[in-house]
């Protein structure tokens, strides 16, 4: 694994003599790993989930490092990210992963692989391409790539429109094993993209996931297709995935509103260029009066307050990712002939929602998951550009795995958190300094808030 890294830190080899060099390294039989344990899916019994604690169920493990299949790339990881799928692995809900791993080592002698005692995590990554299976031509070894985490087989007609709708699409480091919180990665190449050069490498590895996830969401004409002067409701918007939605609302000309949970989180809204911000904590919003009971008085006050901001209009499109708790407000506020798009569901699993706002006012619920290979591309392409600027706020070391899931299953960070691979420290990995420096203000944003 040294020669490895030494060979990526040396930054002067020339372009034209990588692919040698890369492919002339030896792979390591094994690598260091974050993993769940199959024998531990039952530790949290009993335990409420806001209790469960993923620092007891991530552990750092030496595993054997998985046969390469064709039209797959093998990656030396220099640093991934937290996503909230990664805090599901690892206090084992709504299900254990492992069933996912069984289903799919079923269906073919190669998929066998993934269905191990343990699963490594995690569906961010930056690094380099080690090896590439038979069939791949589009990539190399030495390339430099982040990965978008769509594992699809594409053998099924359903998917050919739409990778998404392929019944045998997963999410690569959830549904599938040897994901990007490790030192190595095996990911299919049709998830391969340019690392950004302006780019750290935890930096680059940060967007994926949700910056995708959001570009479906919100601008995809898979998700609400937002055109300019739209009012989008934006919920958790200085959070992982907020924050690239409101990016991208202020990019395309729409008008968001920005739910927060703090004076410190509606200030990074702002600074991101953002002018209507609603401190959900500061005001009160109670959308529940008990576990069991809704209360539409308080939909009521949060649309009032919506139009107090907006002029008196209702969102044209309502960006929805906590689920439960808000999705009765969310349906209640959308405008007529609106829409209520959403993914995710952080505050859990079973919504419940008043028809009639849905039904009499025409309004549309539109489920959105992930994004297809061009989808990801193209919000890739935002970030390589400087249009879309990454929102790191943290960095952890491999090690502390477990602390990072903590603070995101706690709600105790801003944008997103950053592990280190392979990587020694930060700051590596940038390839275009002129361009980081019209936009480092921008960059680091998030750091440190």
């Amino acid at each position: 694994m040294k020669d490895i890294l030494d060979a990526i830190l040396a930054e002067a080899t020339p372009a034209e003599t990588r692919e040698k060099e890369f492919s002339a390294l030896p792979v390591p039989g094994s690598y260091r790993g974050m993993v769940v344990r199959k024998d531990e899916t039952g530790m949290f019994e009993g335990i409420a989930s806001r209790d469960k604690d993923p620092r007891r169920s991530l552990h750092l493990d030496e595993v054997a490092t998985p046969e390469l299949g064709p039209g797959e790339a093998l990656v030396a990881v220099m640093a991934s990210s937290i996503n909230y799928n990664t805090v599901w692995t690892s206090i084992f809900e709504p299900v254990s992963t492992f069933g996912f791993l069984e289903r799919y080592g079923r269906t073919s002698p190669l998929a066998k692989r993934h269905d191990q005692p343990y699963h490594v995590v995690g569906s961010d990554l930056a690094g380099v391409i080690l090896r590439t299976g038979a069939g791949v031509h589009a990539w190399k070894p030495g390339d430099e790539v982040v990965a978008h985490c769509l594992s699809v087989e594409l053998e099924r007609p359903e998917g050919h429109d739409d990778t998404m709708l392929d019944p045998e699409q997963r999410i690569w480091g959830f549904e599938t094993n040897f994901g990007g919180l490790a030192e190595l990665a095996l990911v299919k190449a049709n998830q391969l993209m340019p690392k950004p050069d302006h780019l750290t490498w935890e930096e680059a590895a940060s967007p994926g996931l949700v910056n995708s996830t959001a570009y479906r969401q919100l601008v995809s004409r898979n998700g609400a297709a937002m055109k300019q002067g739209d009012v989008v409701l934006i919920w958790g918007a200085s959070g992982g995935l907020g924050s690239y939605a409101t990016q991208m609302a202020l990019n395309g000309g729409a008008i968001p509103v920005c739910v927060v949970s703090s004076p410190e989180k509606a200030d990074i809204c702002r600074s991101l260029g953002a002018e209507l911000v609603i401190d959900r904590a500061a005001e009160g919003y109670r959308f529940w009066s008990d576990e069991q009971t809704q209360n539409p008085k308080e939909w009521q006050r949060f649309g009032k307050r919506i139009r107090e901001l907006t002029g008196g209009e209702d969102p044209d499109i309502v960006f929805e990712h906590p689920g439960r708790e808000t999705f009765g407000a969310s349906v209640y506020v959308a405008r007529r002939g609106g829409q209520i798009v959403t993914c995710a569901s952080t505050s859990g699993f079973m919504h419940s929602y008043d028809n009639r706002y849905l039904w009499m006012n025409l309004k549309r619920i539109i489920g959105s998951h992930f994004a297809n290979y061009r989808e990801a591309w193209e919000a890739n392409r935002l970030i390589a550009r400087g249009l879309i600027h990454p929102t790191l706020s943290r960095v952890y070391p491999l090690e502390q795995t477990g602390q990072a899931a903590y603070d995101v299953h706690r709600n105790a960070h801003q944008g997103k958190v950053g592990v280190l691979c392979l990587s020694p420290r930060e700051g590596l990995g940038v390839r275009d300094q002129a361009l980081r420096d019209r936009h480092l203000t921008a960059i680091n944003r998030f750091r440190d808030v």
